[in-house]
């Protein structure tokens, strides 16, 4: 095992790329911008690798995926932003910190559904100490679909979730109804795409006869879930109440009438 002698090899490896004198003209010319692309890509191929059970691959791809973690530490090194010894540090504290039942003396976490939920809890008060709403931390950059799977479950953190599986199905078929009184009354193309977006995960089909872009559709429902959340956000922070003490009848009231206004 040579990791800190790799690490720093590595290191130097970018510094050097990156030389403005003698480096590589490609690399020297990349940004935070021109990098995030590939940075996304590589942890797909990652995952590809885990997928098809192709170790060397996959060892392969993880070399790729640092490569992307060491570039970037490197370009904000170069504007005094961070260093790759921050991001190192960054994470080892973040671990550590929700870790206690093996750093720091706690007891109680025995199963893996237990420290499951001891890392969301631990993930919620940090959150609770940051400035911005409750979906601001969702990057934009997911796929559309992971993006939405991962608003709704951290909206369901305050209780803005249904109940149950047959509610849920009630839901799609008043959203089904609704794209049929918008289709049959003659709606536009971008009328059709806001209601097929709110019925996406369970219409796709629907989706593809309409000839409704799913993927463009269902970033639309995106923006429009935080649009209105914000409204509940906003609403009842000026009424002095909490996301957390709020009930699900008062988020869904206000959710309603946001809706109300946007038509």
């Amino acid at each position: 095992m040579r990791t800190n002698s790799d690490i720093d090899t590595l290191l130097d490896i970018m510094r050097r790329l990156r030389d403005p004198k003698s480096g590589c003209p490609w690399d020297i010319a990349q940004s935070f911008a021109t990098i995030a692309p590939y940075t996304i890509e590589e942890a797909y191929e990652v995952a590809g690798a885990i997928e098809d059970a192709d170790w060397p691959a996959l060892k392969d791809e993880l070399g790729d995926l640092l490569l992307q973690v060491v570039f970037h530490a490197r370009m904000a090194e170069e504007r005094d932003l961070f260093a790759f010894g921050d991001v190192v540090a960054a994470i080892v504290d973040k671990m550590t910190r929700r870790h206690p039942h093996v750093f720091g003396g706690a007891s109680g976490i025995d199963n893996a559904e237990a420290q499951t939920v001891a890392w969301e809890e631990h993930k919620r008060r940090e959150r609770a100490e940051r400035p911005g709403g409750l979906l601001d931390e969702i990057p934009h950059a997911l796929p559309a679909l992971l993006r939405a799977e991962k608003l709704q479950k951290r909206a369901s953190t305050v209780g803005f979730d249904w109940d149950s599986g047959p509610m849920v199905v009630e839901k799609f078929a008043e959203e089904a109804h609704e794209i049929v009184e918008a289709q049959a009354a003659g709606a536009s193309a971008e009328k059709l795409e806001e209601e097929v977006g709110d019925l996406l995960f369970a219409v796709a089909n629907l989706a593809r006869h309409l000839k409704v872009d799913p993927e463009a559709a269902l970033r639309a429902a995106n923006a429009k879930f935080i649009r209105r959340f914000k409204v509940i956000e906003e609403t009842l922070g000026a009424r002095g109440v909490s996301l957390e003490a709020a009930t699900l009848a008062e988020m869904e009231a206000i959710w309603q009438s946001a809706k109300a206004k946007e038509k």
